[in-house]
């Protein structure tokens, strides 16, 4: 069995961080480098999945409940806009194998619209 993943530790309570949503499968979380005003991260309480391939080819409906979460909270934070990106692999900047996305709105600036 792997380590558990940094995800893990904070739904654990072993490293602090404000749940800021939740469904049985899925949480969310204020990142700690924001890109943009609003910036949370949604991730799936389990740590089966390394990224979003794995995640829609293993558990669509996982896939799903995370995208679900992610409109609720766009709707609380940002008016209901939103980007929601899923770096996969890191040349692509992902740096937690577990499975998560970055939930970016509000005013959104130039840098944070590239990708």
């Amino acid at each position: 069995m792997s380590e558990p993943s940094i995800f893990s530790r904070i739904l654990a309570g072993e490293i602090p961080s404000e749940i800021v949503g939740e469904t049985d499968n899925a949480f969310a979380i204020r990142d700690i480098a924001p890109q943009a005003p609003v910036h949370l991260l949604v991730i799936p309480k389990t740590q089966d999945y390394r990224n979003v391939v794995e995640l829609a080819a293993g558990d669509p409906d996982l896939l799903a409940e995370l995208i679900g979460l992610a409109n609720s909270l766009a709707t609380e934070h940002t008016g209901g806009d939103f980007r929601l990106v899923f770096n996969t692999g890191p040349s692509a900047g992902q740096t937690v194998f577990h499975v998560h996305a970055h939930l970016l709105g509000g005013e959104l600036d130039e840098k944070s619209l590239r990708g």
